[in-house]
């Protein structure tokens, strides 16, 4: 089989198996589990198949694979179904099939009791045939379709508990947010089209080589909004924290290596293009810096064990577009493979620990003893996964991290001609100062968790296999995948991709520092919490795990307060933050922003078209009805029967016509 034939089906198996569970689910439930497991597995040993041939990309002296067919005739700039598997899109393909097959085969057991399990996993395997599309298109307009469906996706998969308040409106503002982003995302790619005459990324690129775009700067910052919203960036991030209210398995899926990854895969595919206009390159620069400082104040102040790590995503993120900022997309795609592994663990490992407390409130296991002890498989799982995403060696997030820092202190030094130095200086800056917010957040998460003090955490027994088995699977990556660091520059552009002394004495350094002040600040308020009771666990922990999720997140806001934070005094990153904490644990109050700036408008026109639809456009429309009727009764009065009234009425009227002529008869004479 050709490596065309085999690229074609790795998209295509997830979308059959997402057809097959949609029509066969409901009639032969024994088939659901197979048909969602099955084909993601299968896609994922094609995708290998492929980056083996492809044997390291152009970087490693193998030609990208490209192919292409035109599906119909446009009369303009054509619109072709076409591959271009690279280096890096071959790896990234890789990382998608491991995640979803990881979500896949954890879902099993998360959601075993779950009545919409059906169509949970068909929505699954279809995100995830969009996603592979994504990866592997050649053609833009291909590409969107793909980007498209992973957006309808979310919004059903997010809204899995549509039951509760909080799903209902996740799913919706993660839809609209993100379409926000996406119309001057297609406006951008009808721009690019235009300058270059083609969807096609290598006639685009290859147009580019030659300066063939005439508005770099305007196509670039058109193309940013989409990329901000999908991979939630600044200003358009607000969507991932809520969308939290989904399973925790959708949270893996998204905010690993699938969605929130395709925006910034995106721009490491079209990186020429950006790199074209150095302004575009200082704002992508000033959303990353923004977006990781940020993020990683508001991590640090979440009670949310899942909107802790959904913050942790939109920083990681920031990392991603940085490396971007500073032109080495080799660097951004190392951290994305790092990163996808060990946040996919982090989000799997938080779904065992909230079946297993009862709730997603840091203040509550904070006040459970044994915790760890309960659930020894997510214990060493999420520690080494915290310890990946804290940078610390010799974990994957170490040597992942360093390569972004390292490319930032290139540019910043004047050593890299593709971006402005002061592009370096932003993303060398802000990645140093999130190193430190970093490890200080997910120390925080780890001494809460696992180190509670008060009652005996629920016991309900072992976790199922399904569950647990995936956790040692992406434990290995986390540990271990820096040793890659040598090989896959021949994957990528062939930059080296090495830690540096410098950054890596002050990322680690930093980071520590992070780790130690926490632990200081927890040792110091965690007398507290023997003294600050927080409310009892509402949900039932000997139920489904999907189910005690979905209990946790209705009953957080009453048991605990605000799902952002729980008014907990013994909470060390209140004695971190000061008074910034009550503002990080809310996000800035941006969603409050844009609320004023945008919702309450919109509310407002929309109350004043209601006014003017019922109050003056159906007046009109009801005189229109009322004066016929009022003609017609008047019409109707005269017509009485009366036989007698008829003829005098005859006569009345033959006299007045007669008296008329007489009278016109005169005038003429």
């Amino acid at each position: 089989m050709t490596t065309t034939t085999l690229a074609v089906l790795v998209p295509l198996l997830p979308f059959l198996g997402a057809a097959a569970g949609l029509l066969l689910g409901r009639r032969v439930p024994g088939l659901v589990r197979p048909l969602a497991v099955l084909p993601t597995l299968t896609a994922l040993v094609l995708a290998v198949l492929v980056a083996v041939r492809q044997g390291g990309g152009t970087g490693g002296g193998q030609a990208s694979l490209d192919a292409a067919t035109e599906l119909t005739p446009t009369g303009s700039v054509p619109i072709e179904l076409a591959l271009h598997i690279d280096g890096f899109a071959a790896l990234v393909a890789v990382l998608v099939g491991v995640v979803a097959s990881c979500v896949q085969i954890y879902s099993t057991g998360y959601l075993r009791e779950d009545p919409r399990y059906p169509s949970y996993a068909a929505l699954v395997s279809l995100f995830t045939s969009a996603m592979l599309l994504v990866v592997y298109s050649g053609d833009l307009m291909v590409l969107l379709v793909g980007w498209e469906i992973m957006g309808i996706c979310s919004y059903f998969l997010v809204g899995h508990y549509w039951e509760t308040p909080e799903a209902r409106a996740a799913s919706l503002k993660a839809f609209l947010v993100t379409k926000l982003g996406d119309v001057p995302f297609l406006i951008g790619l009808f721009a690019l089209a235009g300058d270059t005459g083609s969807f096609r990324i290598t006639t685009i690129l290859a147009k580019v080589a030659d300066g063939g775009l005439d508005h770099p700067t305007l196509i670039a910052l058109l193309l940013l909004a989409g990329v901000a919203g999908k991979s939630a960036q600044f200003p358009l991030h607000t969507w991932l924290p809520d969308a939290m209210a989904g399973p925790t398995p959708v949270s893996a899926l998204i905010h690993a290596a699938t969605m929130v990854a395709a925006g910034v895969y995106f721009v490491a595919r079209l990186l020429p293009v950006f790199a074209a206009s150095a302004a575009a390159l200082v704002v992508l620069a000033v959303m990353a810096a923004v977006t990781m400082t940020g993020s990683a104040l508001a991590a640090l102040a979440q009670d949310d064990i899942k909107r802790v790590l959904a913050y942790s995503t939109i920083g990681q993120l920031g990392y991603l577009t940085g490396a971007l900022a500073v032109g080495d997309r080799g660097a951004a795609v190392f951290h994305l493979l790092s990163h996808g592994a060990f946040k996919a663990l982090l989000f799997l490992a938080a779904g065992v620990i909230i079946h297993a407390a009862g709730t997603n409130s840091l203040a509550a296991m904070s006040r459970m003893k044994g915790l760890r002890d309960r659930v020894p498989d997510a214990f060493w799982t999420m520690t080494v996964a915290l310890l990946a995403l804290a940078a610390i060696p010799p974990f994957s997030g170490f040597f992942s991290k360093e390569a972004v820092l390292g490319a930032a202190e290139h540019t910043a030094t004047g050593h890299a001609e593709s971006a402005p130095a002061a592009a370096g200086w932003i993303v060398l800056v802000a990645g140093l100062l999130t190193a430190l917010l970093t490890a200080a957040y997910a120390t925080r998460l780890w001494l809460l968790v696992f180190n509670g003090r008060g009652a005996d955490a629920p016991d309900h027994g072992r976790q199922p296999v399904t569950m647990t088995a995936v956790l040692w699977v992406l434990a290995v990556p986390s540990l271990a995948f820096g040793l890659a660091v040598g090989v896959l520059p021949d994957w990528f552009d062939g930059h080296a991709l090495t830690p540096t002394l410098t950054t890596s004495v002050l990322g680690t350094g930093l980071a520590l520092v992070g780790a130690l002040v926490t632990y200081g600040a927890w040792r110091h308020t965690t007398a507290l919490a023997d003294r600050v009771p927080m409310g009892a666990v509402a949900a039932d922990t000997g139920t489904d795990a999907g189910l005690v999720e979905a209990e946790a997140i209705a009953t957080h806001a009453p048991a605990y307060g605000d799902v952002a934070s729980a008014p907990d005094p013994a909470d060390p990153s209140r004695l971190l933050l000061g008074p910034l904490h009550r503002h990080a644990a809310v996000g800035f109050h941006l969603d409050a922003v844009y609320a004023a700036l945008f919702v309450r408008p919109v509310r407002a026109a929309a109350t004043l078209v209601r006014f003017l639809d019922r109050e003056v456009v159906d007046t009109y429309v009801r005189g229109a009805g009322a004066v016929p009727r009022w003609l017609g009764a008047a019409v109707r009065r005269a017509q009485t029967g009366n036989v007698q009234t008829y003829l005098s009425a005859l006569l009345a009227g033959t006299v007045v016509l007669a008296v008329a002529a007489v009278l016109v008869a005169t005038a003429g004479a």
